[in-house]
């Protein structure tokens, strides 16, 4: 994942290139009450890198038309979960989506 991060921006450091790939393959993974920690553990791994987010653009704008359209509420954590799905799928091959029922796994996927 560093690589294909490295190659799509080849002016970023290194250092910001790890920790972005580290984030987009487990952030997704973490429950959110262990994101403060995870993001407390990179900024003290790295304490003078500063990480900006990833732009997605006309994937975000996509996303949020068909939620629209589909007629379902267009909350920004999902539509985050969204793109964390998209992510891991460029890096896994298997995924498995789990949580309760009604939590809008298919809608998601």
């Amino acid at each position: 994942m560093a690589g294909s991060l490295k190659r799509a921006n080849p002016d970023l450091i290194e250092d910001a290139v790890l920790i972005r790939a580290m984030r987009d393959a487990n952030v997704p993974k973490f429950l959110t009450d262990d994101l403060p920690l995870f993001s407390a553990i990179i900024m003290d791994l790295f304490p003078s890198i500063e990480i900006t987010e990833n732009d997605y653009g006309k994937l975000k704008t996509t996303i949020e038309n068909v939620i629209t359209d589909q007629d379902y509420q267009k909350d920004p954590m999902f539509v985050t979960k969204v793109i964390q799905l998209f992510e891991t799928f460029n890096v896994r091959f298997g995924v498995m989506i789990v949580g309760p029922t009604g939590a809008g796994k298919t809608v998601c996927y």
